[in-house]
């Protein structure tokens, strides 16, 4: 990964130095993931060190705690308990005292210790993917020793926090009696990662890439059996999209499902086709990381030969269910056997990071047996990690700011969302908080506005929702992003508005396939997955919402083709509500009033607004504003729909538990029901 060097000789600030650096390593995946490492500069008696919790790869100068340095000598100075709790907690106290502002509420990282008795202006502590392949390898030490000779200290895995500062405290002085250098260019820290120090970003620099360079040709290109010969894959889409909602549902802790997204990246595949992936992965952990974004182990399930896929996810759930049993929560890994990898998480963003972590240590794994085998973490030492507050408080820091909205946690496939009112339904659900896909004909619009959302929010995706390979394709891909969906809003829609004595058969056509029979192929492809999901949490319940119109209430004047869609569709509704209610699924309708200011009514060139001009609907308008006029007076409230209005709706036949197979009209009084 390619990330450009700051240019130094421009920052004149130390701690705004510091914060670039970080920013250099954080930003590259292969030095940190998911906000781990931590780094300091030491100006006089004061420590600025990065904050727990806060992000490297984001860091500005304010990341940083203002640390008095004496206080921290007299820390590595006192004798400290033996009973391990009493120890942390007084450590834990002793480095908050030591803050010299307080008052700013910030939490210095737990190795605050460890970067001022390392030598150097600067100190930078990393997890780099390369480096910990060395410490994650038996023997790693006279791998290391051979590749380095002196010019390392290397630390075998040491409980962080005051045991491991002291222990390399110790370790420095018996580095300097041993070898009669004042310091090492670089401390290897076994099963954990890297940490040294310089004078200047560009010592930093130098002295971390003489440390990766060479065992990156020692260890070259990692095969595609890294993990033993492999054995055939399983036929993925047919397993994927059962499994992926199944988990969501399985591995949930309450009312709101997991996201869960889907991995068969190179990595991946050679551990769940390998001979001895099953095996390797059951060693446990290789590092405080994994332990904290990963929990210790992965959970493996291997499909059975000849056996179906609702009888694979049945035991799949069992299988989760004696995990939670074991362990007191889910898992949050699960490598299927010849098939891949799911990770779970409450949000996209968490479910990516466990994904991202755990990819990383199978590579670190792949790359420890190329240099001899894996040394997984003791059974001590990992247990120390489970129930360690510090790493509770860091996970709680890197979650906090997390927006609350009325559809947070959902997941909502949004059709026709690349432009107009779906569009705008789909910014609205994103901005309270649910995660949307924008699905359209239009793939590239699509793509561009979920982008435009953010990545971690939205997923745009290409549907042609007549056409019942593409919206089979649209939701394998939703499956593998997300596992499933909470909420289908079957928003796609189309209008030629013409004379029942004029207009074409084909245009007719178009208007149904689209309206009605597009309505139809979508339900037929979500209702499965949402039934699905049901299945394994039958106190959850999901939603088919179709925006409609209040042309499917009322009959509209020379518009018979959309209408007769719309009032069609309302029958699909009902119908689907009464079946679909067995799945656990609520189907109603939102009937909207004219959206005036979307592209269906205001396009200059075959919008409403110029085709019911054209054709005369209404009488005496001489222009595209005498129409709108005439629209506008229609409606009690003096204006037409609006996204909001309809998102109102959206958000309260959600919220609704009891109701379903309703027509809800959003018109402004225009369309009153009375029975």
């Amino acid at each position: 990964m390619s990330i450009e060097w700051p240019d130094f000789a421009s920052i004149t600030d130390p701690v705004e130095q510091l914060a670039a650096l970080t920013r250099y390593y954080g930003q590259n995946p292969e030095f940190v993931l998911a906000g781990g490492g931590n780094s300091a500069v030491k100006l006089g008696e004061t420590l600025h060190v990065k904050a727990s919790g806060t992000a490297m790869a984001t860091i500005a100068p304010a990341g940083f705690v203002s640390m008095d340095r004496p206080q921290l000598d007299a820390l590595m100075a006192s004798e400290m308990e033996d009973d391990e709790d009493a120890r942390e907690k007084r450590f834990k106290e002793a480095t908050l005292t030591a803050r010299l502002h307080p008052e700013l509420g910030q939490r210095p990282s737990v190795e605050s210790v460890l970067h001022h008795i390392l030598p150097g202006t600067f100190t930078v502590h990393t997890h780099p993917t390369w480096l910990n392949m060395l410490t994650c390898a038996k023997g790693g030490e006279a791998i290391a020793n051979e590749l380095y000779g002196d010019t390392i200290l290397w630390l075998p895995y040491t409980t962080p926090g005051f045991v491991l500062a002291k222990a390399l405290d110790d370790a420095l002085k018996a580095y300097t009696e041993r070898t009669g250098r004042e310091t090492p260019d670089a401390v290897i820290m076994g099963n954990h990662g890297l940490i040294l120090g310089g004078n200047t970003p560009e010592e930093i620099r130098e002295k971390t890439d003489a440390i990766i360079t060479p065992l990156k040709e020692r260890i070259g290109t990692l095969p595609e059996d890294a993990f033993g010969a492999k054995t055939l894959a399983q036929p993925e889409a047919t397993w994927v999209r059962s499994i992926g909602p199944a988990l969501r549902a399985q591995l949930a802790d309450g009312p709101i499902l997991k996201v869960v997204t889907f991995d068969d990246t190179p990595i991946v595949q050679s551990v769940v086709c390998g001979a001895d992936g099953e095996a390797t992965v059951a060693g446990g952990p290789l590092n405080p990381d994994q332990i904290v974004y990963c929990k210790s182990f992965p959970l493996w399930h291997k499909i059975e030969d000849g056996e179906s896929p609702e009888t694979s996810c049945d035991r799949l759930a069992a299988a989760v269910q004696a995990y939670r049993d074991d362990h007191g929560y889910p898992p949050h890994v699960i490598l299927v056997e010849g098939l891949g990898m799911f990770t779970a998480g409450d949000t996209y963003s968490g479910a990516c990071t466990v994904r991202e972590v755990y990819k990383d240590s199978l590579q670190v794994m792949a790359g420890a047996r190329i240099l001899s085998a894996v040394q997984h973490m003791t059974v001590i030492d990992r247990e120390f990690i489970e129930s360690w507050e510090v790493e509770a408080y860091r996970r709680k820091v890197a979650a906090a700011g997390k927006a609350a909205g009325r559809v947070e946690g959902k997941i909502i496939l949004v059709t026709g969302a690349a432009q107009g009112f779906g569009h705008a339904i789909a910014e609205g659900l994103a901005q309270d908080a649910a995660t949307v896909v924008l699905a359209d004909l239009n793939a590239e619009g699509a793509i561009a506005a979920a982008e435009a959302l953010g990545n971690d929010k939205a997923l745009g995706v290409a549907m042609n929702v007549t056409d019942p390979d593409s919206v089979a394709e649209a939701m394998d891909n939703v499956i593998r992003t997300y596992g499933g969906i909470d909420c289908f809003v079957s928003n796609a829609g189309v209008l030629k508005a013409e004379s029942v004595k004029t207009q074409s058969k084909k245009d007719f056509q178009f208007v149904t396939e689209v309206n009605y029979t597009g309505y139809f192929v979508s339900v037929q492809q979500a209702a499965p997955i949402l039934a699905l999901q049901y299945r394994y949490a039958p106190e959850y319940r999901s939603d088919i919402i179709q925006i409609n119109s209040k042309s499917g209430l009322v009959g509209s004047n020379r518009n018979g083709a959309y209408a007769g869609s719309k009032f069609g569709g309302i029958g699909l509704t009902q119908s689907f509500a009464l079946e679909l209610i067995e799945d656990g699924v609520k189907v109603n309708s939102i009937c909207p009033g004219n959206f005036f200011d979307g592209p269906l009514w205001s396009n200059p060139e075959n919008g409403l607004f110029v085709q019911y001009l054209n054709t005369g609907k209404v009488p005496g308008a001489k222009t595209i504003e005498d129409v709108k006029r005439f629209y506008e007076e229609k409606v009690p409230m003096g204006r037409g729909c609006e996204a909001q209005d309809v998102l109102r709706a959206i958000f309260y036949l959600m919220e609704q538990q009891y109701e379903t197979g309703q027509a809800l009209p959003v018109t402004g009084g225009q369309v009153m029901l009375s029975s």
